[in-house]
C-alpha cells in the first residue's frame, strides 16, 4: 500500500513539473531584448515620479524632461583571422634559386668567392716567411744562362773618394780651366768630351789655339808636341793634381779625356769616379 503511494505521487509531480515547464516556455519570448527591459523600467520609474510629484504639489505645473537613451550599437562579432601555412620550398626549386642567383653575380666576383679562401671568425692570418733568395738567374746576350749573388745587406762604411790635390808647380790656369769645364758640363755624357776640353782651355788661356785632333787618344801628343805641356809621374786618376788632363783609350779605341777637379773628374759630363778606360798618362803645363 505505501509503494502505490509513492509511485502516484512522484507521478504526479513529473506530471505538475512538465506542465509548468511546458507553460513557461509558451509564456517567454522568442528572444531576448535586456536594452528593451532596462528601457521599460526607467521609463516606469520616470511615471511613477512624475506622478507623486504632480500630486504633491498641485499649483505648479511640472516640467518633466525625458532624455532619449542613446541607441545601444550591437557589435559586431569579431572575425577569426587563419592564418594560411607558409608554403614549404621544395629541396629541387631552393637547388634552381641558387643557381639563378649564381647566374646573376658575374664572372669575376664568383672566381674571387671561390678562390678566396674560408677563414675562421676572430682569428689571426698568419703569413708564410718568404725565404730570401740567394742567388739571381738570368741569360746572357749568347743565350747562356748564368747566376749571380743578390745583395741583402748594404755596405756599412761610406764610399769616400779623396780630393785631388793642388800642386803649385802646375800652371794656375789650369785650375781655372777645370772650374770652366765643370760649370759647363751635364749630368750625363754626350760624346764630346775633347771638344768640351778644347773649349776649357782655350777659354782660361793655357793655350792660344784650338787644337786640331779629332780623337781623344790623340790629345796627349798634340799637347806634348804644341802646346808645352808634359807628362807627369802619376798612375793613379784620383792622385793627378788638380787641373791635369787625363787621356784614356787604346790603339783601337776613340779614347777619353777629362780634367782632374777637386771633387772629381769633368769633360763633357760631370763624375765622381774616373773613367774605366786603360790611363795612357796624366799631362799638366808647368
Amino acid at each position: 500500500m505505501w509503494r502505490l503511494v509513492c509511485v502516484a505521487f512522484v507521478t504526479i509531480s513529473l506530471v505538475v513539473g512538465f506542465g509548468v515547464t511546458a507553460y513557461a516556455q509558451a509564456l517567454a519570448p522568442s528572444a531576448l531584448n535586456l536594452a528593451s527591459h532596462d528601457q521599460k523600467s526607467a521609463d516606469d520609474m520616470v511615471q511613477v515620479i512624475t506622478e507623486k510629484s504632480t500630486r504633491g504639489t498641485a499649483n505648479k505645473p511640472v516640467q518633466v524632461s525625458t532624455k532619449r537613451r542613446a541607441p545601444t550599437v550591437a557589435k559586431k562579432p569579431a572575425q577569426l583571422v587563419v592564418k594560411q601555412p607558409t608554403p614549404t620550398i621544395a629541396k629541387d626549386s631552393a637547388e634552381a634559386v641558387t643557381e639563378k642567383a649564381a647566374q646573376a653575380v658575374p664572372k669575376s666576383t664568383s672566381r674571387t668567392f671561390a678562390m678566396e679562401p674560408v677563414r675562421p671568425m676572430n682569428q689571426p692570418t698568419v703569413s708564410k716567411k718568404e725565404q730570401p733568395v740567394s742567388r739571381f738567374t738570368f741569360k746572357t746576350a749568347g743565350g747562356k744562362k748564368e747566376s749571380a749573388p743578390v745583395i741583402t745587406q748594404y755596405y756599412p762604411n761610406q764610399i769616400v773618394y779623396p780630393f785631388g790635390r793642388v800642386d803649385r808647380h802646375i800652371d794656375s790656369r789650369l785650375m781655372q780651366a777645370a772650374s770652366i769645364a765643370q760649370e759647363r758640363a751635364h749630368a750625363h755624357s754626350r760624346s764630346r768630351c775633347w771638344h768640351y776640353v778644347k773649349d776649357a782651355l782655350l777659354a782660361s788661356g793655357v793655350i792660344d789655339s784650338r787644337p786640331k785632333s779629332e780623337l781623344a787618344r790623340d790629345a796627349a801628343q798634340e799637347l806634348v808636341s804644341n802646346y808645352g805641356f808634359k807628362r807627369l809621374s802619376v798612375t793613379d786618376p784620383f792622385s793627378a793634381p788638380v787641373g791635369s788632363v787625363l787621356v784614356y783609350g787604346t790603339a783601337r779605341s776613340v779614347g777619353h779625356v777629362e780634367l782632374r777637379t777637386r771633387d772629381g773628374f769633368v769633360s763633357d759630363f760631370r763624375s765622381k769616379i774616373p773613367s774605366r778606360r786603360p790611363l795612357l798618362g796624366v799631362y799638366a803645363k808647368l
